[in-house]
């Protein structure tokens, strides 16, 4: 195997321990939870003498923050915020893989190498008795970002809480302070059950949802299309999923379709349903039934580059401006919890979640080197 730097060889560290999220895989302890990377990296962290504690988030699932203390009067706070769950993967993807200055392993991507950037410029901070003279330095490494971002909303509502905190994802190095947000919506046409050879007796739901589709499909993306955003373009809509009915010769009493609606900052809940339903009116169309089908908020990101902190973490990125992506993110709790908050991290978001994920190792070494200037900038 090619020799490794120090950085490199705590990511395969952090890959060779599976890290499921349980909830996407039951009934494998043997590959789920985040826990033992979370006791790895705590075992590090206490080497060092750095203070760590956990919050309780889910049933043995929980948040490691580790803190930095100022050497002065703390005046300000950072928190360095990837999460340690990744997507399932057959288990020979925990066997970390180098080829032509890749990883590849499931989780190198998406998103260890972001871990393992920040926790090494975090630690290698603390070891060389540089701590800031009024700025704390936490590194929490959240659960369950894979699934309901249990982690990111039990720190936004419990704290800590700071002035900026840095979700890690894979942005190919590039300072992200906008994200579109996630509204999952059900809509339901209601019909009337028949025989089918009498449909005349009932009323075809599928039928009913017709127009609707028809409508998401044609008028509705054009006029999402009108709506901007500087960093994110426009908003979209995806019909992701379709039901309705039991069996042919039943005539279908409901129809059901899930849609996936990113949204972008100005957008809410009730103005995407508000917007559907005059759309409709408008049209002639029966109004469906709405409802969600996501349980937890997930509203776009949209913090201010301008912000002190985000402009020293740009310097350090050697960034003249931010960008915007279209996928959701840890970023977006935790600053509607009261933290502006940022998103970077090495790899491409293309790897993520992929049959073969990797990461390139260089960008992991930067990735280090531009957290590590971040916070040696801090006062």
């Amino acid at each position: 195997m090619p020799r490794l730097s120090p950085v490199q060889h705590l990511l395969r560290e952090l890959v060779a321990r599976p890290s499921i999220n349980p909830t996407l895989l039951p009934n494998r302890p043997d590959l789920t939870g985040e826990e033992r990377v979370s006791e790895f990296l705590q075992d590090i962290a206490n080497s060092a003498g750095i203070e760590v504690r956990r919050q309780a988030v889910l049933p043995d699932r929980k948040n490691l923050i580790a803190r930095i203390a100022p050497s002065g009067k703390a005046k300000s706070r950072v928190m360095l915020t990837p999460h340690l769950d990744v997507v399932p993967a057959p288990e020979k993807d925990f066997t970390p893989r180098v080829k032509n200055g890749k990883m590849h392993g499931r989780g190198t991507c998406d998103t260890k190498g972001s871990v393992a950037a920040f926790f090494s410029a975090f630690v290698d901070l603390a070891r060389n008795g540089n701590a800031p003279r009024e700025t704390e330095i936490l590194f929490v490494g959240l659960v369950d970002e894979e699934f309901g971002q249990a982690g990111s909303r039990k720190l936004a509502q419990k704290g800590p809480r700071g002035d900026l905190a840095i979700a890690g994802e894979p942005t190919g190095l590039q300072v992200v302070t906008a994200h579109k947000g996630n509204l999952w919506l059900q809509l339901k046409t209601i019909g009337k059950s028949a025989h089918g050879s009498t449909p005349h007796h009932g009323r075809n739901a599928v039928h009913a949802m017709t127009p609707i589709l028809d409508f998401l499909f044609h008028e509705y993306p054009l006029f999402l299309e009108s709506k901007t955003h500087p960093l994110l373009g426009s908003p979209t809509v995806s019909v992701g999923k379709i039901s309705g009915g039991s069996q042919p010769n039943v005539v279908p009493d409901s129809c059901v379709i899930d849609l996936d609606r990113r949204t972008v900052p100005g957008e809410t809940e009730a103005s995407v349903k508000k917007e559907l339903t005059v759309a409709f009116k408008q049209r002639g169309i029966p109004l469906p039934e709405f409802s969600k089908s996501r349980s937890v908020p997930c509203p776009p990101l949209n913090t201010d580059p301008k912000l002190p902190l985000c402009q020293s973490f740009l310097r350090a990125a050697n960034r003249r401006k931010p960008k915007g992506v279209p996928y959701f993110t840890d970023a977006s709790p935790i600053a509607t919890g009261g933290t502006p908050s940022l998103v970077f991290g090495p790899g491409n978001i293309a790897q993520a979640h992929s049959t073969d994920e990797w990461v390139e190792l260089e960008q992991v070494d930067q990735a280090y080197s531009i957290v590590s200037k971040f916070l040696q900038s801090l006062p």
